[in-house]
């Protein structure tokens, strides 16, 4: 070996040496900040157990989990705690594997964690968390419980649910931060409504929402009439209401055993977008123009700003429009949704007439909107100003059964609750949005909660 590159080789072994001494110490700070989290075995369903460091025990705990998602070091573990708060984030049985989803079943581990909740020392309430996709799974799992399995079985349902679910522990308070209305809203509004017969690059081009002449833009916003939207919106609900009929029929199939398989099978949806993709990974027309209905709320409503200060005002979403769509969604890694029967229809499948506004809610046991109709508890809703869920989380809020209920919005927070860092402010305006957030949620627990 030559002596320039031996040199070399010993540069990149100090810079690889400085790197991991950073990373060290940033994982003891991290690990700091996380106070003292403990690993917990739920079953099918893992878990992470946080307390303060310091001060007076909890009375109160949080109970953090998404469908899918990996949520052991959710930001909510790292904040509650700090303002006094215990805090469990989980993991379902179905941690990053969308295809395999059962619905039911990760109400059971929901259960698991209420329970382990409820046996710690001094914890007195728990509060439900229900963030993005944790959402329609704690909103759906306090419908339940509140409510007895009549509400997850009545005939509205595609799928009803399990008799499993009977009885279970209710949550005392429910928060849902930048909560998505239902996975299969989520679908409903990425499918490409132009798509002919399901086959992958076949498009109807007088529905085709990346074709210029309905008013895409390529490199910037896109601006569609009202009369476009208005047929898309349609052709969306009729590809899904098509899909649910294909699924549907695979299912009598094999229930007859005239199918492949005894038990399940693959469905693909092609231009849809997956779950890694997000909302901007799809077909999703609010994603692409700004003055799309659902970036806006319908009433002044509360704006948390980055200052503490509350104002009452139209609030309009400051995200970017997502230029990367077109691209994602015609992608098979990015733009295909690979489920099976049984983790679409009971996951991700909803009936409607339009995407915007025609949506049987309740025709799925994945809602948000449809679960808070049937939710007393105390609930929080807070949507994040730097993110798409605006109309969304005000439709949570205006669906909400409690009597004790709220909805505020953070300033430029991102759906991470982080600041927006590309929303054309300058640097540092929405430097405070995590810590409002969980300031917010603090004083409304304990307002609740004394």
């Amino acid at each position: 070996m030559n002596q320039k590159l031996c040199s070399g080789w010993k540069r990149a072994a100090k810079l690889l040496q400085i790197a991991v001494a950073g990373l060290t110490v940033f994982a003891a700070a991290s690990s700091q900040a996380q106070g003292n989290p403990t690993y917990i075995g739920l079953g099918p369903a893992k878990a992470m157990y946080y307390k303060p460091d310091s001060g007076p025990a909890p009375r109160v705990a949080f109970l953090i989990v998404h469908r899918t998602s990996n949520y052991l070091q959710h930001p909510g573990c790292q904040e509650l705690p700090k303002r006094g708060f215990a805090a469990l984030c989980m993991n379902t049985r179905f941690d990053n594997n969308e295809f395999l989803v059962d619905w039911d079943l990760i109400a059971l581990d929901v259960k698991a964690g209420m329970e382990y909740l409820r046996k710690q020392a001094g914890i007195e309430k728990v509060v439900l968390f229900g963030h993005s996709g944790g959402g329609p799974t704690l909103s759906y799992y306090q419908a339940v419980a509140e409510n007895g399995t009549a509400f997850c079985k009545s005939p509205q349902k595609l799928v009803p649910c399990r008799d499993e679910l009977a009885n279970l522990p209710k949550g005392d308070a429910l928060v849902l931060a930048d909560a998505h209305p239902g996975v299969p809203v989520i679908l409903l509004r990425s499918l490409n409504g132009s798509v002919v017969n399901e086959t992958p690059k076949s498009f109807d081009p007088a529905l085709d929402p990346y074709n210029p002449a309905n008013g895409y833009n390529p490199s910037g916003a896109s601006a569609y009439t009202a009369d476009f939207q208005a047929r898309y919106y349609a052709a969306q609900s009729k590809r899904m209401n098509a899909l649910i009929e294909s699924a549907l029929a695979k299912r009598r199939a094999l229930q007859a055993g005239s199918g492949p398989y005894p038990d399940n099978d693959i469905f693909l949806i092609p231009h849809g977008g997956n779950p890694g993709a997000g909302p901007g990974g799809a077909s999703q027309l609010h994603s692409l123009d700004p003055k799309d209905k659902l970036r806006f709320t319908k009433l002044p409503r509360k704006l948390l700003k980055n200052d503490g200060s509350i104002s009452e005002q139209m609030v309009v979403s400051v995200s970017p429009v997502e230029l990367q769509t077109k691209d994602s969604t015609n992608a098979f890694d990015r733009g295909t949704k690979l489920l099976s029967i049984r983790s679409f229809l009971s996951t991700q499948a909803v009936m409607s007439n339009n995407s915007l506004d025609g949506i049987d809610h309740c025709s799925s046991n994945n809602s948000t909107v449809c679960a808070v109709r049937s939710i007393s508890a105390p609930t929080l809703v807070a949507g994040m100003g730097g993110y798409l869920f605006i109309r969304d989380s005000e439709e949570e809020f205006e669906n909400s059964k409690s009597t004790d209920k709220d909805l505020v919005f953070i300033e430029g927070a991102t759906h991470g609750f982080t600041p927006c860092g590309n929303c054309g402010a300058p640097d540092g305006a929405y430097s405070n949005s995590v810590k409002n957030l969980f300031d917010y949620v603090g004083n409304w627990t304990r307002a609740r909660f004394k």
